[in-house]
């Protein structure tokens, strides 16, 4: 995880660029690994675990007509909790993790392994991975290594389409 660390350090920094996280089942690992690359504070503006809806009723500001329809570990709230951690720190990129990483499923069904990523900016990403794996330590490393990588991915789809556009 530590040179996806410096990859997204790298690219945040060569396009001033900055990012928030909320992040869930993966209880601040993402954030972690992003903060240790030396400079960090160059480009990331903070975190927060969303672990429960009063967690993202406090942080995020999300309220209950925001929420209708909509349950945790899925793409939707997700990409909800990512645009809203963006909108409320004025970062470039906002980062949401949210899924079960065991040794049991959560509350609405889904198995351990489970999570679903977004990232908002300037390209938005969504995906869902399932390890099929109920170890809780394992599954929050790949969880964090899948978010990781996605940011990257918006990163570059979004250079990308700006060299195209220049």
């Amino acid at each position: 995880m530590t040179t996806l660390a410096k990859n997204i350090s790298n690219l945040l920094n060569k396009n001033s660029q900055t990012i928030s996280i909320a992040e869930s089942s993966t209880g601040g690992l993402i954030s972690a690994h992003l903060l240790g690359v030396p400079g960090a504070s160059s480009y990331f503006i903070g975190g927060s675990i969303i672990y429960t809806r009063i967690a993202q009723k406090a942080f995020l500001n999300i309220n209950d007509i925001q929420m209708k329809d909509l349950r945790a570990s899925t793409k939707k709230y997700a990409l909800l909790n990512a645009n809203q951690v963006r909108k409320l720190t004025g970062s470039t990129w906002g980062i949401s993790e949210t899924g079960a990483s065991g040794p049991t499923g959560n509350r609405y069904g889904d198995n351990p392994g489970h999570s679903c990523i977004a990232i908002a900016g300037p390209v938005e990403k969504t995906i869902t991975i399932e390890t099929k794996d109920n170890d809780r330590a394992n599954n929050m490393r790949e969880f964090s290594v899948a978010t990781l990588k996605l940011l990257i991915e918006s990163i570059e789809t979004y250079n990308e389409k700006s060299l195209v556009n220049n």
